[in-house]
C-alpha cells in the first residue's frame, strides 16, 4: 500500500521539497545571495538557478554549499567565522546572507506538499518509525510551523551535524544517525530524497530502499536514477497507488 518493499520498516525523509516546498524558497535565496555576490566581478554568469542549484548547493550543508559553487567559478574566499555579519566577503558571511533571505520568505507562509502529509500520515497508520533528515538548520521551525513534527518521531538536522561532527551529504553519516535513533539498520530504512546529493548519500549508506522525488522535471528524474534512486516519483503519494 505504500509502494516499499515489505522489509522496510522505517521512512527517512528529507525536508526540502519532499515534504514541503521549502527547496523552492532556498533556490530563491541562494540565487538572490550569488547574484548579488556575482555582480561586478568581471567574466562572472549570473547563478543558474537550476543547473547550479542541482549540482552545487542543493542538499548539501550551507557553508559546503558556498564553497562548491564558488569553487566552480574558481573563487576562493577565507572561512570567517560562523558569528560573521551576512555582509562579510567569507564563506560564513555568504551562508548568513543566504540564510537570512531564506528566514525572511519563511516567514511569509510556508504549507507541506499535501501529497507528502497524505503519504506521512498513510505510514503512520502503517506502523513505520518516521525521521526527518535535513542538512538544514531551520528544520525544527519549518516542521513545526507546517505541523509536521506530529507525525515525526526524529529529527537530524544541521544542528545535529554540528553538534555531532557529521558528514553531510552525500556522506550517508545524517541517515545512519536518524536509523540508529529509530532502532532500526540502513537495511531496514527507506530513504526519501529530491536532491542528487541525499539520494547519492541514500545509496552510500545501504538503505533497504531509495526514493527519488522529482517535482522538477527538466530530465532530474533521470540524473535520481544515475545516482542511485531505486523509483522517482513526482510526489509521494503517487507511492500509495501502487
Amino acid at each position: 500500500m505504500l509502494g516499499l518493499p515489505e522489509h522496510v520498516t522505517a521512512c527517512l525523509f528529507d525536508l526540502d521539497g519532499v515534504l514541503t516546498p521549502t527547496a523552492v524558497i532556498h533556490n530563491k535565496a541562494w540565487t538572490r545571495t550569488f547574484d548579488d555576490f556575482l555582480r561586478g566581478r568581471d567574466g562572472q554568469r549570473p547563478f543558474d538557478p537550476v543547473e547550479d542549484y542541482n549540482d552545487y548547493v542543493d542538499g548539501k550543508p550551507r557553508e559546503a554549499g558556498v564553497r562548491d559553487f564558488l569553487a566552480s567559478r574558481g573563487i576562493t574566499l577565507p572561512e570567517g567565522t560562523p558569528d560573521d555579519p551576512p555582509d562579510a566577503q567569507t564563506v560564513s558571511g555568504l551562508g548568513n546572507r543566504k540564510n537570512e533571505l531564506l528566514l525572511t520568505l519563511i516567514k511569509e507562509g510556508l504549507e507541506p506538499y499535501p501529497g507528502s502529509v497524505r503519504y506521512l500520515q498513510a505510514a503512520a497508520k502503517a506502523g513505520l518509525r518516521r525521521a526527518v533528515v535535513s542538512s538544514s538548520a531551520n528544520t525544527l521551525q519549518v516542521i513545526t510551523s507546517t505541523g509536521l513534527d506530529r507525525y515525526l518521531e526524529v529529527r537530524v538536522d544541521g544542528s545535529t551535524v554540528k553538534k555531532r561532527g557529521l558528514r553531510g551529504k552525500p556522506a550517508p553519516d545524517t541517515f545512519l544517525a536518524a536509523a540508529q535513533e529509530l532502532g532500526v539498520t540502513p537495511q531496514q530504512a527507506a530513504v526519501f530524497e529530491d536532491a542528487i546529493s541525499g539520494v547519492a548519500a541514500g545509496k552510500a549508506g545501504g538503505f533497504g530502499f531509495v526514493v527519488g522525488v522529482d517535482r522538477i522535471g527538466a530530465g532530474h528524474a533521470e540524473d535520481l536514477r544515475a545516482a542511485g534512486a531505486d523509483v522517482v516519483v513526482a510526489d509521494l503519494d503517487a507511492l500509495l497507488e501502487d
